[in-house]
């Protein structure tokens, strides 16, 4: 090729000629090529290419030579010359010089992958783990700016991954930032980046900022997505702090907060903040919560007489039977006190009254049939709450644990 006066050749197309040579023929030969061009072709690729020969020969003093040639010509703007030098101080057991390049590194330019890795290298080597971690940060630091710079208002999520990220770093000016200028573009925050922003505050230890914040979201935003409130929730319980917990679970609700499985997982670890959920339970007649709470503290062992009880008084506000509480604290081995006896008869009595009130109208046609649309639908309808069987040809046998007359449609 250099022979051919039709081909321009540049300084790379040399750079891999005198590796080649150095392959072939050995450092000898090389250094002769290197002499022999041109001042012009002796830049930073073909200065490179040298370096690398002199380090895969081992040759130290050369290599540092040529080092400090190559700063001096303003040739050390990339890694690649450090990243050979790291590798030949390795190679020859002087670490001691590793973290000295790698510091001149860092002035004139920034580590890449190689690098990173060569650092840790020496840091496995000597059992530094101090260092390797901080290592691996500045790396992490690195690749967190580059992608901070790649964000634009097409990649929305990728805020809320960047303020994680930073997060997870420590770096809590990181978050702010994000943050601030997810606001800026973005003038209205959705629910999800309020969770991350909160979440991240309080892994941050920043609780005051944390509840700001969401008292910021309550404000302004109309779902009530109890995700939100759940972190701080989460947070006062895992401080021990369960009067705080109680308290704001009850805004929670004051504010229409429907409260989700995971508020209600939360709640089972004090026996106190299981007291209130159970009472605004009752208050609301929500008999699903209810049992919702109580499969979560029996697979969790929290049950108890006085658990049980809570449950049959939301039953009880709610007007409805509770067919199988018997039969769970029977698997639970839970005693039943008075108070359970007084309260299974009195729901069990309220649904007497309900299957009494329902017999009557059927009774109160003229024609005994009529009341078949109407009056199994309404039978129907109550099976969750009383004890209704039938047979197969569609007559009612037995309705709320009495003998009731039977009355079958004509075929």
């Amino acid at each position: 090729m250099t022979k051919q006066h039709d081909i321009k050749l540049l300084a790379g197309d040399y750079a891999v000629h005198l590796d080649l040579i150095a392959k072939i023929r050995g450092l000898a030969s090389a250094e002769k090529f290197f002499e022999d061009l041109s001042d012009k072709m002796k830049g930073q690729p073909t200065c490179t290419a040298l370096l690398h020969t002199y380090v895969q020969n081992k040759v130290s003093e050369k290599a540092e030579a040529l080092m400090e040639k190559m700063s001096e010509c303003g040739f050390l703007k990339c890694p690649l010359p450090y990243n050979h030098m790291i590798s030949l101080y390795i190679s020859d057991g002087q670490l001691e010089k590793v973290p000295g390049m790698i510091q001149e590194l860092k002035k004139n330019t920034s580590p890449d992958v190689v690098t990173y890795n060569l650092w840790l290298t020496v840091c496995a080597s000597q059992n530094d783990v101090e260092t390797a971690e901080k290592g691996l940060l500045d790396k992490a630091a690195t690749t967190l700016n580059e992608m901070e710079k790649r964000t634009s208002r097409k990649g929305r999520i990728a805020y809320s991954s960047l303020i994680s990220l930073h997060t997870n770093m420590q770096d809590k000016d990181g978050v702010h930032r994000i943050w601030k200028k997810l606001k800026s573009i973005f003038h209205k925050m959705n629910d999800a980046e309020y969770t991350c922003m909160i979440s991240s505050l309080v892994k941050l230890g920043e609780f005051e900022e944390a509840e700001n914040l969401y008292s910021e979201w309550t404000s302004v935003s109309p779902t009530g997505d109890s995700r939100v409130p759940n972190i701080l929730l989460a947070a006062y319980i895992n401080k021990n702090e369960m009067e705080m917990a109680e308290k704001f679970y009850n805004q929670m609700v004051e504010r229409g907060i429907t409260p989700s499985y995971t508020t209600w997982e939360l709640l089972t670890w004090d026996e106190k903040l299981v007291r209130e959920v159970y009472k605004n339970l009752e208050e609301q007649g929500n008999i699903e919560g209810a049992e919702k709470v109580l499969v979560i503290l029996r697979k969790a062992g929290h049950v108890s007489t006085e658990i049980y009880n809570w449950l049959l008084r939301a039953y009880a506000k709610a007007g409805k039977m509770p067919l199988i509480v018997a039969e769970w604290m029977k698997k639970d081995k839970v005693e039943m006190d008075e108070e359970t006896h007084r309260l299974i008869k009195e729901t069990s009595k309220m649904c007497s009254e309900t299957m009494a009130a329902v017999v009557q109208s059927i009774f109160s046609f003229r024609n005994p049939f009529q009341w078949f649309g109407i009056g199994r639908s309404m039978i129907i309808d109550l099976h969750p709450v009383c004890d209704v069987r039938t047979h197969k040809n569609g007559s009612v046998a037995e309705v709320g644990g009495y003998n009731s007359t039977e009355v079958t449609k004509k075929s």
